[in-house]
C-alpha cells in the first residue's frame, strides 16, 4: 500500500511539473541558506582559530598599560632586564622575548617599501611560531653588540627583491644598512587582517641604539611550556612586574596580561553566536516554504475533489487518502530539502574560497536541515491531508 500509494504521490507531482518546483523553491532557498551560513560561519570560526595560534604557543603578551589593545596611556615601558626576570624567575616558561616596535621605509634593490621593524632576541622566533626558510638566526656577539643584520618576511623579499636570494644582501632600514642573514618562512594573514609576513627583525639593541635612540620595549612575549596553568603563570608574572616597577597594594596595575588563548575563545565565541544567529534568520524561510507547500495542497485537493470522491466510493479507506497527500507534501520538501543541499554545498565551497577561510563540511547540519525540511513537509501536509480524507464522498463526486 506504501509503495502504491507514493507511486501515486509521484505521478500526482509529475503532472504539475512546474507548480511543484515553483511550490518547493522556498524549501530549496530555506536550507541551501541555513547550511551555506553555518557552513561559512564554521569555516570562519576556524580560520580566527588558526590566526591565532599563529601568534604562538601557549603565548601570553606582556603590555604597559591597562588596555588590552592599544596605546600605554602613559604607563612606563618594559626594559629588557624584565623578560631576563622573567624567565629566570617563573616556573613554567619555554621562552620570553622583549619587543621593540618601530615603522619606516625599507630601501633595497633600487625599490622602496613602508614596513614594521621589531627589535628582540631569538626567542622572539620561539614564542611567534617562526620558522626560518633559509639563512640562520642572530649570534650570541650579534645580538650583545647590536649587529647591522636583519631576517625578513616574505612580503619585505618579494616587493624588494623579487624572487632573487636575498642571504648576503644589504638591506637600508631607515638610516641603518644591515646585512640579511636569514628568511623567515611565510605565515600569511594575522588574525586582525595583518599581512604578518611584512616584516623586519632586528637585535633589540640594533633597533634600540640606531633606530628608535631608546631603550623602550613595547611587548613582553612569554611562551609557556605545555601543560603549564596560565592562571598561575599569569599571577606570577602580574606580581613579578608589581614588584618590578614599585607599585603599592592599593596601586592598580599600569600593564596588562593577555592570554592568546581567551583572545581566541572570545572571538570563537563571537563567531558563533552570529552564525547561529544568521543560521535562525536563513531558518525562516523553510516556515515560509512549508506554508507554500500548505497552500499548493489545499488547492490541489480542491483541483481533485472528484478523484478523491471517487476513490472514497470504489472503497478507499480515510487513512489511505490522508498518506496519499501526506507523502505528497513530504516528497516535496524532501526533494527541496536535497536540492537545497547541493545548491549549499557548491555556494559554500565557492564563498568559502572567495572569503579565504577553511570548507568545514558538517554532516551534522546537512542532516538536520533534510530532517527539518521532510518535517516542515509534515507538518504542513497533514492539514490539506486531512481535509482531503475528510470529504463526503457524495458531495465530493457532485463536485464541479
Amino acid at each position: 500500500m506504501l509503495l502504491n500509494t507514493l507511486l501515486l504521490a509521484l505521478r500526482s507531482i509529475r503532472r504539475n511539473l512546474l507548480r511543484s518546483f515553483l511550490t518547493i523553491l522556498g524549501i530549496v532557498i530555506g536550507v541551501s541558506a541555513v547550511i551555506t551560513m553555518v557552513t561559512l560561519g564554521n569555516g570562519a570560526t576556524l580560520a580566527i582559530q588558526n590566526q591565532i595560534s599563529g601568534l604562538g604557543t601557549n603565548l601570553l603578551q606582556v603590555r604597559p598599560g591597562q588596555r588590552m589593545m592599544g596605546g600605554a596611556g602613559g604607563a612606563p615601558s618594559f626594559k629588557e632586564v624584565d623578560a631576563e626576570a622573567i624567565a629566570s624567575q617563573i616556573g613554567g616558561i619555554a621562552a620570553v622575548a622583549p619587543e621593540a616596535r618601530a615603522g619606516g621605509t625599507l630601501v633595497a634593490n633600487g625599490r622602496n617599501w613602508t614596513s614594521s621593524f621589531i627589535g628582540s632576541s631569538n626567542n622572539w622566533l620561539i614564542t611567534g611560531n617562526w620558522k626560518i626558510a633559509d639563512g640562520r638566526e642572530f649570534s650570541n656577539d650579534e645580538l650583545m653588540a647590536g649587529s647591522a643584520v636583519c631576517l625578513i618576511g616574505e612580503t619585505v623579499r618579494r616587493e624588494l627583491f623579487g624572487s632573487r636570494p636575498v642571504l648576503g644582501e644589504q638591506l637600508r632600514v631607515k638610516q641603518v644598512s644591515c646585512n640579511i642573514v636569514g628568511l623567515l618562512a611565510s605565515k600569511g594573514q594575522g588574525a586582525f587582517g595583518n599581512d604578518q609576513d611584512d616584516v623586519v627583525l632586528l637585535p633589540l639593541k640594533t633597533l634600540q641604539r640606531r633606530i628608535t635612540g631608546n631603550t623602550r620595549v613595547n611587548t613582553l612575549l612569554v611562551s609557556m611550556m605545555d601543560g603549564s596553568d596560565p592562571e598561575r603563570v599569569k599571577a606570577s608574572i602580574t606580581q613579578l612586574l608589581r614588584e618590578r616597577r614599585k607599585l603599592a597594594q592599593s596601586d592598580e596595575d599600569n600593564f596588562n596580561v593577555l592570554d592568546t588563548k581567551q583572545l581566541a575563545d572570545t572571538l570563537s565565541g563571537t563567531t558563533k553566536v552570529l552564525t547561529t544567529l544568521l543560521g535562525a534568520v536563513a531558518a525562516v524561510s523553510l516556515l515560509v516554504g512549508g506554508i507554500g507547500i500548505m497552500n499548493i495542497m489545499l488547492v490541489s485537493v480542491t483541483e481533485r475533489t472528484r478523484e478523491i470522491g471517487l476513490r472514497l466510493a470504489i472503497g478507499a479507506m480515510e487513512r489511505e487518502v490522508l498518506l496519499q497527500f501526506l507523502i505528497e507534501a513530504v516528497v516535496l520538501a524532501a526533494l527541496g530539502g536535497l536540492i537545497g543541499i547541493v545548491l549549499a554545498t557548491g555556494a559554500s565551497i565557492v564563498l568559502a574560497g572567495v572569503m579565504d577561510v577553511p570548507y568545514v563540511f558538517n554532516p551534522m547540519v546537512n542532516l538536520v536541515s533534510f530532517l527539518f525540511s521532510a518535517g516542515i513537509g509534515v507538518l504542513f501536509g497533514y492539514f490539506p491531508a486531512r481535509r482531503a480524507a475528510r470529504l463526503d464522498p457524495i458531495e465530493a463526486l457532485r463536485h464541479e
